[in-house]
């Protein structure tokens, strides 16, 4: 299973402007600890201060089992160790809470060592029963089951060693293994939960939490776990991230200096963040802007209706005049960055011609719908997609919602949801970069888009069905050709069925005042990471 290194595209800009400096806030932030036992718990060689970032998105949950959101994930990253810890700057996996790479055993069955002496920030030390719990109660989620379902097991052989048992053997497995135990986030038993997490769980990571409001407006701060061991403990006395949905929010913190990084930075901002100082980078990414269709609802269960959409969007005039240039039209699911990149047997390219062609032969002309669009940056990208669409002769109704996501259908029901077609945003590479991980996440069985929102699974032309088919024996394939065989299997079926597909590959723009902070990298997937950064 070869792993791709995330790098960077290159500098959109990056030179201070003389004298145009704006000053920091470095002020202290409050949290569960004093702000004397912050202090106390700064590791030799750290710069004290507050790191305070400027984040895009907005969220309630704090549940680590299953956690997906891009405001969550990296901050729960921050706070609750993997046993493993995947660099989405290098690629590389690395023991976190587990003491090595794992023993192998035989074929299916792997031993785990915990990190000696880890502790959850309560001072309560970190068991082998912890983790067996943390590892099943993901197994049982349905954002992660698929992605998990190759464990067959684990258990705690005694309070600092876990074992865990395969349900096949395949190749490369030891690799396999850590980069998906990355995924799950260590807590202790007594904690878990099925439901919405109002307060944040306890972790053994650098940082600890604070006080925690993750609406719009809102803020999530943290403080160092003075419990913890392991190899990168935090940097600074502080550390607050300023939940700024709106983009001139976000970007009037940068620039003001009230933020010292920010991210999800409109290509429109580049120049008036750069005149004022701050460096500004455009990466490489997997981040895409998506359609999802309801496929249980006529006539969005016909394919030729869907292909039609994808056919009727000018995506050149899309990327440069609302992207800013920042995006790479599609021949495949995947970026051609990517090892396992295979050119799909379908490519959409704008053919409004092809698009109604698609339209009648459906018997849809004149079709009038709803485009449901996530309150995000998504949404400036809606107006130029409403008129490409009304341009082929569809009626299509905007609804910006500030919701995340339609509300999910339970899989065991046949309840049709409400909505049309809807458009967001996406960035499954904060999981990793491997194609399963990918082609699970969106169509797999067991997960939430599948099955709770596409509800492809449950459309009844037996093509999701057909697709996890190719995609499982991938998965048990013997060698690299075999699997990368079923993989453009998949690749092909979903570009063309189009349940969800993206209509490009996203750059990520980052920015941050290079002369304050250092060990700061700007990330190739959604949220800020600050596990190697220290203040200057």
């Amino acid at each position: 299973m070869e792993q791709v290194n995330l790098t960077r595209r290159g500098f959109l800009a990056g030179t201070a402007a003389t004298g145009a400096l704006a000053a920091l806030t470095l002020s202290g932030c409050g949290g569960n600890q004093s702000s004397s036992a912050a202090s106390s718990a700064a590791t030799e060689g750290t710069t004290g201060g507050t790191i305070t970032a400027a984040c895009s998105y907005k969220n309630t949950n704090y549940n680590p089992v299953g956690a997906s959101s891009a405001l969550m994930l990296p901050a729960i990253q921050h706070c609750l160790e993997s046993l493993y810890e995947l660099s989405y700057f290098t690629g590389e996996v690395t023991p976190a809470l587990a003491a090595a790479e794992p023993t192998k055993v035989d074929d299916t069955t792997y031993e785990i060592a915990l990190r000696e002496g880890a502790k959850y920030s309560d001072g309560n030390a970190v068991t082998a029963a912890d983790v067996v719990a943390c590892i099943e109660a993901n197994k049982a989620n349905a954002t992660y089951a698929d992605m998990l379902a190759f464990i067959d097991s684990a258990e705690a052989k005694d309070d600092a060693t876990v074992t865990i048992k395969l349900a096949y053997a395949f190749a490369d497995s030891d690799k396999l293994l850590m980069e998906r135990l990355f995924l799950v986030r260590v807590f202790p038993a007594s904690e878990i939960t099925t439901e919405s997490m109002t307060t944040p769980a306890t972790g053994s990571g650098p940082w600890m939490w604070g006080e925690c409001n993750g609406e719009d407006g809102g803020s999530l701060k943290f403080v160092p776990n003075p419990n913890y061991n392991g190899p990168k403990p935090a940097q600074a006395d502080d550390m607050e991230w300023l939940v700024r949905v709106d983009n001139t929010a976000r970007v009037t913190a940068l620039q003001e200096g009230t933020a010292v990084a920010g991210e999800n930075i409109p290509f429109a901002n580049v120049d008036q963040l750069t005149g004022a100082g701050v460096t500004v980078e455009n990466v490489d990414s997997y981040g895409i802007g998506f359609l999802m269709f309801n496929t249980q609802k006529a006539p969005f269960n016909d394919k030729r209706v869907r292909q039609a959409f994808f056919y009727a969007i000018d995506y050149d005039k899309l990327i440069s005049n609302q992207l800013g240039g920042n995006a790479q039209p599609l021949t495949s699911y995947l970026p051609e960055s990517n090892p396992a990149y295979h050119k799909a047997s379908t490519v959409y390219s704008y053919d409004p011609e092809k698009a109604k062609a698609l339209l009648a032969e459906a018997g849809q002309e004149g079709l009038s719908f709803k485009l449901l669009v996530i309150d995000n940056w998504i949404k400036d990208l809606s107006a130029q997609i409403q008129q490409d669409l009304q341009a082929i002769g569809l009626n299509c109704e905007l609804e910006v919602n500030a919701a995340p996501y339609p509300t999910m259908v339970p899989s065991d029901t046949d309840e049709i949801l409400p909505f049309d077609v809807f458009l967001a945003p996406g960035d499954v590479s904060c999981f990793g970069t491997n194609a399963d991980v990918h082609l699970s996440w969106f169509y797999g069985e067991n997960t939430d888009w599948a099955q709770g929102r596409s509800c492809w699974a449950k459309c009844g032309d037996g093509k999701c069905a057909e697709f996890n088919e190719h995609l499982m024996a991938a998965r048990q394939a013997a060698d690299a050709a075999t699997q990368q065989e079923e993989w453009n299997t998949c690749f092909d079926i979903i570009a063309e069925e189009v349940p969800l597909y993206p209509l490009f590959h996203k750059d990520v723009i980052t920015g941050w005042w290079d002369e304050k902070i250092e060990g700061f990298e700007p990330s190739p997937t959604t949220g800020l990471y600050f596990q190697d950064a220290k203040l200057k």
